[in-house]
């Protein structure tokens, strides 16, 4: 995988790193990269995405430590063969927070609250309609 699929906003509130941490689960949660597959090497990444290296150091240790990539030394960065999972109360914190961002994001461009369910609801199904197209 190279950067494409994974893009920064140097204008963006989010910190760069941030970005980066979140696309990259966007690209495993879709099935764009796959269980075992290797991603960027951080310097090439970096280059890439025309940001410094230690930014993209610092969103694949975070990744590395939530078990979504490891590291084989010698080889590279990969993508953990089974998705991690969290003990209930911090997956319902990392819910909640990533619910309060969303619902921010819905209430600060004018959206209702059934619209802002079903875009939810939509990104799950598209998400899941990825992931069962890539089995076939």
């Amino acid at each position: 995988m190279n950067s494409r699929g994974l893009h920064v906003d140097p204008r963006d509130a989010v910190p760069i790193w941030k970005q980066i941490e979140e696309g990259m689960r966007r690209l495993v949660a879709s099935g764009a990269l796959r269980p075992g597959a290797s991603v960027p090497s951080v310097r090439d990444l970096a280059r890439d995405l025309q940001v410094n290296p230690a930014t993209v150091v610092r969103a694949y240790q975070r990744l590395v430590d939530a078990g979504l990539l490891v590291v084989r030394r010698g080889e590279g960065t990969f993508v953990a063969e089974g998705i991690p999972t969290l003990p209930k109360a911090e997956r319902g914190r990392a819910l909640a927070e990533g619910a309060l961002r969303y619902a921010s994001t819905a209430v600060t461009v004018g959206a209702a609250r059934e619209e802002a369910a079903h875009v939810l609801a939509s990104a799950f199904a598209r998400l899941a309609s990825t992931r069962e197209g890539e089995k076939k």
